[in-house]
């Protein structure tokens, strides 16, 4: 650990490890986009954008980054993002970065696309979010949300923008596809990656076999490694509100939708009695050339009404953060940095990347002059770029 805090002094420093340490077929999944990685890229440079302007002279010796959620508080507006086979990245990843989550009082939102039941999840963090990708008919989804809500979740998030699998070109180059196919150059990436091969791959199959995705549906889904097992990815294009309507109406629960990048969206879900939004464009995963969500915050935050609005993709520093919440979001989610936190360090590693990343947002609050993420607005920012 000491070693790690010596090496890993912002979330950005976790990647270069992870990316010695993970086969580059799944490193190549979690770092990539989708097609020319253009969508990925101007989200990482919308950040710079915007300029910070501080007041000072300000007490800021008490500040505050604590935030309420759906009746919850948390420590931090900074939580922990869904990301699918997250247990095949860092051994036991889901209940892992749970368990961090719960130690540090972040929020954290589990993701369908797991390979550890969800169930057992919310034994590690009973205050964990579940993130689901809806199934093809309407009997399908009532089996998965009644499995959600016989587990006790509290907050139910619906992600919307897969309708059709995205053309990810870098996972076909990078030879990444679920369920992986068994060949010499699957089986020669694990044999050049002896640390990953016996302490996540090894590890995992003796504690529990064969990993399947667990949560895609009421039941098991198909296996992780296998010849024949296709995963169906073709059974949400025609999903429209009225099943966001059917949900609402069945969930008893605080409910979210994720992947709102229009101001008429953010309207539906209002009209509808969602309970939150996430603006999110997936990481730059889905569509490229998509609007980084950080654009399109402010009118969003304006139709919301009394919606909670929430913020993801490409979020790296404090500072990225902050901008975010001075624009209207209650709170951001970070997805690939605990990722390779949690591949490169385990528990540690992900405790280390949550104290980093709120240490940052702390003491760079206190450098604008606002002594609670209240305080924040657009009066802080100037859009420069």
């Amino acid at each position: 650990m000491r070693n790690m805090q010596s090496r890993c002094l912002s979330l950005n420093d976790f990647e270069k490890y992870a990316k010695r340490h993970l086969p580059h077929p799944l490193f190549a999944y979690v770092s990539g986009g989708v097609e020319d990685n253009i969508a990925l890229r101007n989200t990482l440079a919308s950040y710079a954008r915007y300029s910070l302007i501080p007041e000072n002279m300000v007490d800021v010796s008490q500040r505050n980054i604590g935030v309420e959620l759906f009746g919850q508080s948390y420590a931090a507006p900074v939580g922990i993002a869904p990301m699918g086979i997250s247990a095949l990245t860092g051994f036991d990843g889901d209940c892992t970065l749970a368990s961090a989550a719960k130690e540090k009082n972040v929020p954290f939102i589990m993701s369908g696309s797991s390979l550890t039941r969800l169930e057992e999840v919310a034994q590690v963090n009973p205050d964990m979010w579940f993130q689901a990708y809806l199934p093809k008919t309407l009997e399908e989804i009532d089996a998965l949300i009644d499995r959600v809500k016989r587990a006790a979740i509290p907050v139910l998030v619906i992600t919307v923008d897969t309708p059709v699998k995205a053309n990810r070109e870098n996972n076909v180059r990078a030879g990444f596809a679920t369920p992986f196919r068994p060949s010499l150059r699957l089986a020669w990436e694990g044999i050049t990656h002896p640390r990953w091969l016996t302490g996540t791959l090894l590890k995992t199959m003796l504690k529990s076999g064969m990993p399947y995705f667990e949560n895609n549906h009421a039941q098991r889904g198909a296996p992780l490694f296998s010849k024949n097992a296709v995963r169906d990815f073709s059974g949400r294009s025609h999903l429209t509100w009225q099943h966001i309507e059917h949900i609402r109406a069945h969930w008893p629960g605080a409910m979210v939708i994720k992947g709102i990048l229009s101001r008429n969206d953010a309207l539906r879900c209002k009209t509808i009695g969602i309970d939150g939004i996430v603006v999110s464009n997936h990481g730059g995963r889905q569509l490229d050339t998509v609007i980084p969500p950080l654009y399109v915050l402010p009118e969003i935050v304006a139709a919301a009404g009394e919606m909670t609005v929430m913020f993801d993709s490409g979020i790296r520093r404090g500072t990225d953060a902050i901008k975010a919440i001075a624009l209207g979001a209650k709170a951001c989610f970070v997805g690939r940095p605990f990722n390779y936190a949690c591949a490169v360090g385990g528990l540690a590693g992900v405790n280390l990347a949550i104290d980093l990343i709120t240490s940052e947002v702390s003491r760079d609050l206190g450098m604008l002059g606002a002594a609670s993420l209240a305080d924040l607005g657009e009066k802080h920012l100037r859009l420069v770029g």
